[in-house]
């Protein structure tokens, strides 16, 4: 009869196999070990005796040979001798060989007292003991040496390490175990002056901004390195880009070290590339995790446009305070899939309900929610592509507006505690339609709030504005990466044009900072609460705007190119709808701080309810009839600001100030 093994069969027998064979080496190099300290100990002993006594002969007794080489083995037993690893010998192994010295030094004196054989000397243990410590330490040294210097004479990689002195320190120990890549560290830069000093037989050359007086110097002197390795996580934004310049002048390159828990003994150093969210310089801010946990735990979540951009990671920070279940609404089968595929991996245990739905049905959003009633709805789903909603008018204003006034509608009617709505910079003093719907779309949320925060019942709904964020769907970075792996050009639309940009998890994590506190009444803030009652939206601290044009030079030497010499930048013009300069805020909005790191409150031009929601009817009406006409002069209503960009030109209104039109807020 025919036998056939299974995969799992061979595994089975391959795994005992090779058991077998990790066995037979541990247990050699066990053997290896107590043959050679035994060799050097039983040397030690007459060695040690000729030195406490010169007079008294080298080799006389010949015992004294077993008897130092049985000494130590018995004492190197309880400090586990046979088991060091001398490639990976370090302080804590010569302590053990200490231990061990002294002990046999004492055995062997009590040994020398039975037999009744005089001590050499009345130093003779000591000696002893520092003659073993000595050899055995040095056998063990030297080996880790040879490894070390396996590579000596070979080409490798020069190198210098930025950052602190414990980074370096933690570095340099990793590569010496790593043999599969060449490198020497010929000098460190830190942060404080410490020239002079040496870590692992390195030079401190000097500060972290001496870096271009460094390289000059280097250059000058035909030294230069290879490359300048990053190992402090803290050095990004504006120092780094300073860095960057001065490396690409010397043709240097630039890489970073993997995080320090990272840098594990026995793996391989691999250095990555500096990334382009390393040039922002946002520093962390501390969330109020207690307090998100406190609205999410245990709660039914929904969120809309559960499979894009900001979406996803809302599903992704949602599902770490375990939520009841996650309602994931999406009108996209295919980014459905993924965020589903996604979440199962990373939280199998959360409940959720996977719902293909468009927000612009009404029928479809008010059986979703009359069936689940979720507690909290994020609500993400929006057309945000300036020159698609430009090209396609009616569906941008049926989804940014109608989508979200039905969302809003039906989740006040299904008892919703909240709702938080994504925004947009684009809904300052918008200059195309998908920044005035954007608007639109805010100012019913503000309306619904207010009415809820006076006591007239409702739902409470926090608005969230921020601008670019890197990574998303659309946004420039994903484009030039595609550009640069095509071989260019990068495309600009002008040379002036900046942008605010953060990193999608950092944006979502505020937003949930903003529902938290949007939704819960502070008495020691009461100037924030006194602005949100008055329509106040929240605006994300995005720090400083950022060139577009040196967002593109800088990608290209990221990638380890020449700006207009290897790829070339291409200035396109203005798309319909584009501004130069995006704004967070209106020009009458003040905007102030909260309590909240990292959030600022603004407080925008509101209107009555009443007025908003017959101005959403007349809305809805023209879409149904593809009014375009009276849908823009409805927009134009209800966002007296919108400066409309349709030719994409560059004018003074769109680059310098904000819109003449603006009214003053409503009271």
């Amino acid at each position: 009869m025919k036998v056939t093994l299974s995969p799992d069969s061979h595994s089975l027998f391959g795994s005992s196999s090779k058991s077998k064979s990790n066995t037979t080496v541990r247990a050699r190099r066990i053997a290896l070990n107590v043959l050679f300290d035994g060799v050097v100990s039983a040397l030690a002993a007459p060695f040690a005796r000729w030195l406490a006594d010169p007079h008294g002969g080298l080799l006389h007794p010949l015992w004294f040979i077993a008897g130092g080489g049985i000494t130590l083995l018995v004492s190197g037993v309880p400090f586990r001798m046979p088991q060091q690893y001398w490639r990976f010998s370090g302080v804590a192994d010569l302590f053990s060989i200490a231990c061990a010295s002294a002990l046999s030094a004492i055995l062997f004196t009590l040994l020398l007292w039975v037999t009744g054989y005089p001590d050499p000397s009345l130093t003779f243990p000591i000696i002893y003991a520092l003659v073993l410590l000595t050899s055995l330490g040095a056998i063990r040294m030297g080996w880790r040496l040879a490894a070390r210097r396996k590579n000596f004479f070979a080409e490798r990689e020069r190198v210098i390490l930025l950052g602190a002195d414990y980074e370096a320190d933690l570095f340099i120990r990793a590569m010496e175990r790593d043999h599969q890549k060449a490198r020497r560290v010929i000098g460190l830069l830190t942060g404080r002056h410490q020239v002079g000093r040496r870590i692992h037989s390195s030079p401190i050359m000097g500060t972290i901004d001496e870096v271009p007086s460094i390289l000059e110097k280097m250059a000058h002197n035909h030294k230069l390195p290879d490359t300048l390795v990053i190992t402090s996580p803290e050095l990004r934004g504006a120092k780094l880009s300073q860095i960057l310049d001065a490396a690409r002048q010397y043709g240097v390159d630039v890489q970073r070290t993997p995080s320090l828990t990272a840098l594990k003994p026995a793996d391989s150093v691999e250095l990555r590339p500096i990334a382009i969210e390393d040039l922002l310089n946002r520093p962390q801010v501390a969330l109020n995790s207690e307090g998100m946990s406190r609205l999410i735990a245990g709660q039914v979540i929904a969120v809309t446009g559960a499979g894009g951009s900001i979406g996803s990671e809302l599903v992704r920070q949602i599902a770490q305070f375990e939520p009841q279940a996650i309602l994931l609404i999406e009108n996209s089968e295919y980014a459905l899939w993924q965020i589903d595929l996604d979440l199962l991996d990373r939280a199998p245990n959360i409940q959720r309900y996977r719902i293909i739905a468009d927000v612009r049905d009404r029928k479809r959003i008010a059986e979703v929610f009359e069936q689940y009633r979720p507690h909290v709805v994020f609500h993400a789903a929006a057309l945000k592509h300036v020159p698609l909603v430009e090209a396609n008018p009616i569906e941008g204003v049926l989804t940014n507006v109608i989508g979200t006034r039905i969302v809003l509608d039906e989740s006040e009617r299904a008892n919703v505690q909240a709702l938080v709505m994504i925004s947009t910079d684009k809904a300052v003093n918008p200059s195309s339609l998908m920044g005035a719907s954007k608007r639109c779309a805010e100012i019913y949320g503000q309306a619904l709030d207010m009415r809820a925060r006076a006591g007239q019942g409702g739902l409470r709904c926090v608005t969230v504005r921020f601008g670019n964020v890197l990574g998303s769907t659309g946004s420039v970075v994903p484009l030039f990466r595609r550009q640069l792996e095509q071989g260019g050009p990068l495309t600009v639309t002008h040379p002036d044009m900046t942008r605010y940009f953060m990193t999608i998890p950092e944006a979502v994590g505020l937003v949930l900072q903003a529902a938290v506190r949007g939704t819960q009444d502070t008495a020691g803030e009461q100037a924030t609460d006194l602005r949100l009652k008055q329509g106040g939206i929240f605006v994300l601290d995005m720090g400083d705007p950022v060139r577009i044009m040196d967002l593109a030079y800088q990608m290209i030497r990221l990638a380890g190119l020449k700006p207009e010499v290897d790829i070339e930048v291409r200035v396109t013009g203005l798309r319909p709808g584009e501004k130069l300069y995006e704004e967070l805020f209106h020009g009458r909005e003040a905007p102030v701080p909260t309590d909240a790191p990292g959030l600022r409150i603004a407080s925008p031009r509101t209107v009555d309810f009443e007025i908003v929601s017959q101005a959403m009817d007349d809305l809805e009406k023209a879409c149904a009839h593809e009014d375009i006409t009276e849908v823009m002069s409805i927009l134009y209503r209800l966002v007296p600001e919108f400066n409309h960009n349709w030719e994409g030109k560059v004018s003074s209104g769109l680059v310098d100030t904000p819109s003449e039109k603006e009214v003053e807020p409503h009271e």
